[in-house]
């Protein structure tokens, strides 16, 4: 009896040990591309709701910081791009959009993002001149196209842009992921700025750039930098006699409150630039890099139809305030042709003398420009 039992015990192990090698054997076919009910399986969670996506990538929470409020052209930006990188992760990266003053003024939000204190940012190269001095270029008036969809173009694609100028910024922690266009500039004032004459003796409101004093000094203008926190107060007592911004944003902050005239100009755009810190962008996963370039991709022509509608609401919405009557100003071909040559002088000056700066990144850009524009 007791042989029996080692008999049937040798001989149990034998087949247990036959079972598992055969069932390993059949998950190697499986693998090997024979439909099991695992596939079908996984495939009903990603129709169910991007289970499997979320498996894909690790939780992780991002900040994306703007320089604008809830409801404006880059809040709402971030607010998209947070949308979409949630769903396409299955909801395993987050990313919070923060409006400006959260933590701090423009200037303060560059140097986090330098810093590594928040992963993302809308920001205007216009606040960082100081520190990236080809940034200036976007500061230059009648350079770029009036034609607002050949400036997207010129910014989605410019080669000197994307990869000459982004590896500048790049020196300084900062990878710019897109350029975008929040749409045409337009100037407040309580003097109707029809041609470079009317800006004698005003004190023009400017961005942390050095080219934009030397610009608006050609026309014979004083300025003075202010974060725009502080630039309705300012207009308001007249510490500051003008401003530009686009049209959506005049409205949005009210200038036009304070301000009499608005001069649909056409000599410069609000360039924003999509950022993340560099370290931190570098050091992501192949597949997370991939979904983030993916939705900057993306949102390039969701950010311009956005910017548009904002900028025909905002003119609307000035044109209808019958409680603060604002004189909408456009300027026709002969003005602009009038500022165009006050203004070109300067583009020579960027080139040649502002410290700093690559004279190849101009040169291509404005290659660019004039095969973009036709010319």
């Amino acid at each position: 009896m007791i042989i029996l039992n080692k008999k049937f015990f040798l001989m149990m192990i034998s087949i247990l040990t036959l079972s598992f090698l055969l069932a390993a054997c059949g998950g190697g076919d499986e693998e090997e591309g024979t439909e099991d009910t695992g596939d079908d399986t996984a495939t009903e969670e990603t129709d169910e709701g991007g289970e499997e996506a979320a498996g894909d990538f690790e939780e992780d929470s991002w900040q994306f910081v703007t320089e604008e409020l809830q409801g404006e052209v880059q809040y709402e930006y971030a607010a998209e791009f947070a949308n979409r990188i949630s769903e396409k992760t299955g909801g395993a990266i987050t990313v919070e959009p923060l409006e400006y003053g959260a933590l701090g003024s423009e200037v303060d939000q560059a140097q986090l993002l330098q810093q590594g204190g928040v992963e993302l940012a809308v920001m205007s190269p216009g606040f960082t001149g100081g520190q990236v001095p080809d940034g200036q270029i976007f500061s230059l008036h009648y350079f770029f196209p009036s034609d607002q969809e050949q400036v997207q173009e010129v910014l989605t694609n410019s080669e000197a842009l994307n990869q000459d100028l982004r590896a500048k910024y790049e020196e300084h922690s900062i990878s710019p992921l897109s350029f975008w266009t929040e749409g045409a500039m337009a100037w407040s004032s309580n003097v109707g700025i029809e041609s470079p004459s009317d800006w004698e003796g005003l004190n023009m409101r400017v961005q942390e750039s050095p080219l934009m004093r030397e610009t608006y000094d050609a026309y014979g203008a004083t300025v003075q930098s202010l974060s725009w926190g502080e630039l309705y107060q300012a207009l308001d007592r007249e510490t500051v006699d003008a401003q530009e911004n686009p049209i959506f944003f005049i409205e949005s902050a009210s200038f036009h409150e304070v301000q009499d005239t608005v001069t649909i100009s056409n000599h410069n755009n609000y360039v924003a630039m999509t950022t993340a810190n560099t370290d931190w962008y570098n050091g992501l996963d192949d597949n997370v890099k991939a979904v983030v370039d993916e939705t900057v991709e993306e949102m390039q022509d969701w950010v311009f139809d956005e910017q548009k509608a904002q900028n025909e609401a905002g003119l609307e919405a000035i044109e209808a305030d019958s409680e603060n009557e604002t004189k909408i100003i456009e300027l026709d071909e002969d003005q602009i042709a009038e500022f165009r040559e006050v203004a070109e002088p300067v583009h020579q000056y960027y080139r040649d003398e502002v410290e700093g700066i690559d004279p190849a990144i101009f040169d291509k850009l404005q290659e660019e420009i004039a095969e973009i524009m036709g010319e």
